[in-house]
C-alpha cells in the first residue's frame, strides 16, 4: 500500500508517542500523555474497526472483588498485595468519573450482590464466616464508616440458590459504550489522532526511538511507543500475560424487570445485571479454561448453552425470556493479578494484564504509563 505525502505527513511523521490499543487505557495513557506534553503529536493504533479487546464488550462493571474472589485472591498474594489490588481499582475507579463525570458514563451505585448456588454450600458459609476478616482488611483503604460486605436476604426471588446474599454498597455499573464514546470524544478535542483498521505488525528500539511497521507494509517511527493491548500482548511482546475470553449474551427487554444491581455468582466466574430491562449475563470460562485461553472473538455453544440454563434454572425461572445477542471479549490475566507496567527496552513501555477488572484499573493504568515520559 502506498500513501500519498499528505496522508503520511498528516498522520504518521513526527509521530511523538505512539500508543497500540484504543481501549480505556490506551485512551486514558494518550490524554494523560497530552496533559503532560500538550505540543506533541500522539497517534493511537487500533487494529478493529471498533477496540477490538474487552473494553467496549465487557459487562460495565465499577467493580473491585466479591468475598469469595478476595478470599482467593488470598491464597496466591499476601494481605498487603490484596489491599494494594483493591487500592488500586478503587483509585482507578475515582479517575475515571473524575475525568469523564458521572453523566457521561450513566454511572449508578446500585451496590453490588454476591449469589450462592444452592449446590456452593461449603463456600457460602466459608465466604459468610470470612466477612468481619475481608471487612478489617479494607477497613486500610478509608472508605468511611460503613463496612464494605454485609449480609441481604434475597429480595429478587432468584431459584436454586441461597437465601442470603452479600451485598457491597459500594460497587456501581455503567455504559460500557457511553463511557469509550466519551473517551474518544476527549481525545479528539484535544487533538490526539486515532486510526482504525490499522494494526502495528511489529516494533524496533532504535538510538532515535521507535520503527513501526504498520499492516505489514507502511514504516513509520515514534519517539515512544506505549502498548495496551491487554489480552492480545502477546502477540506483540513476551510478558506473563495470557488472552482469556469472557463470553456474554443478552435478552430482549423484559416487561418490569425487577432484577437492580451487579450481580456475581461463583467466585466471578458468572456476572449479570439489568441494562435497560434486559439481562445482560456473561462468564462460564472456567467450563473451558484451556479453550477460552485464546484471542478468537467468537462464542462456544457449551459455554452459551450453560449462559441460558443459568438464566432459566436461576435468574429468570418464571419468566419468558428471548436472546437478542452474543458476543465475546478478550481479557488479559495471569498467576498473579497485579498489571503489568513497565518499560521493556529503550523508549518502548507496557501496561496490560488487567485481570479482568479493565473498567477498575484501566484510567490509573493509562496514567501511569504516562509518567514514563516525566
Amino acid at each position: 500500500m502506498n500513501l500519498s505525502f499528505w496522508e503520511y505527513e498528516t498522520w504518521l511523521r513526527n509521530i511523538d508517542f505512539a500508543i497500540v490499543g484504543s481501549g480505556i487505557v490506551g485512551l486514558s495513557c494518550a490524554l494523560s500523555l497530552q496533559k503532560k506534553h500538550p505540543k506533541s503529536k500522539i497517534v493511537v493504533f487500533e487494529r478493529g474497526v471498533l477496540p477490538s479487546g474487552a473494553s467496549t464488550k465487557n459487562a460495565g462493571f465499577a467493580c473491585f472483588g466479591s468475598v469469595s474472589e478476595l478470599l482467593d485472591d488470598l491464597k496466591t498474594h499476601t494481605e498487603n498485595e490484596v489491599i494494594s489490588l483493591v487500592k488500586n481499582r478503587l483509585e482507578g475507579l475515582q479517575l475515571l468519573r473524575r475525568n469523564l463525570g458521572d453523566e457521561a458514563l450513566d454511572y449508578k451505585e446500585y451496590g453490588g450482590y454476591e449469589v450462592f448456588r444452592s449446590v456452593d454450600q461449603s463456600l457460602f458459609e466459608e465466604c459468610l464466616s470470612k466477612i468481619p476478616y475481608i471487612n478489617n482488611l479494607l477497613k486500610a483503604l478509608n472508605l468511611g464508616e460503613k463496612e464494605v460486605f454485609s449480609v441481604k436476604k434475597d429480595p429478587f426471588l432468584f431459584k436454586n440458590v441461597q437465601k442470603k446474599l452479600i451485598f457491597n454498597q459500594f460497587e456501581g455499573q455503567l455504559n460500557t459504550g457511553k463511557m469509550m464514546q466519551s473517551l474518544v470524544k476527549k481525545c479528539v478535542e484535544e487533538g490526539i489522532i486515532i486510526l482504525n483498521s490499522v494494526s502495528v505488525s511489529s516494533f524496533t528500539s532504535t538510538h532515535q526511538g521507535v520503527s513501526i511497521l504498520l499492516n505489514d507494509t507502511i514504516e513509520t517511527a515514534a519517539r515512544k511507543i506505549f502498548i495496551a493491548t491487554n489480552g492480545f500482548a502477546s502477540q506483540l511482546l513476551d510478558q506473563p500475560v495470557a488472552p482469556a475470553r469472557a463470553q456474554v449474551l443478552i435478552t430482549e427487554p423484559i416487561p418490569n424487570l425487577k432484577i437492580k444491581g451487579t450481580f456475581h455468582i461463583e467466585k466471578g466466574y458468572y456476572y449479570f445485571r439489568n441494562i435497560n430491562g434486559r439481562i445482560l449475563l456473561g462468564g462460564g470460562r472456567n467450563l473451558d479454561f484451556d479453550g477460552e485461553t485464546t484471542t478468537q472473538l467468537n462464542t462456544t455453544q457449551r459455554i452459551q448453552d450453560e449462559l441460558e440454563r443459568l438464566l432459566r434454572t436461576t435468574i429468570l425461572p418464571e419468566t419468558t425470556f428471548k436472546i437478542s445477542s452474543r458476543w465475546s471479549g478478550i481479557m488479559g490475566v495471569g498467576t498473579q493479578k497485579k498489571p503489568i507496567v513497565k518499560e521493556l527496552e529503550p523508549n518502548v513501555y507496557c501496561g496490560v494484564r488487567l485481570g479482568g477488572m479493565g473498567v477498575a484499573l484501566g484510567s490509573s493504568i493509562g496514567e501511569q504509563l504516562s509518567s514514563f515520559t516525566n
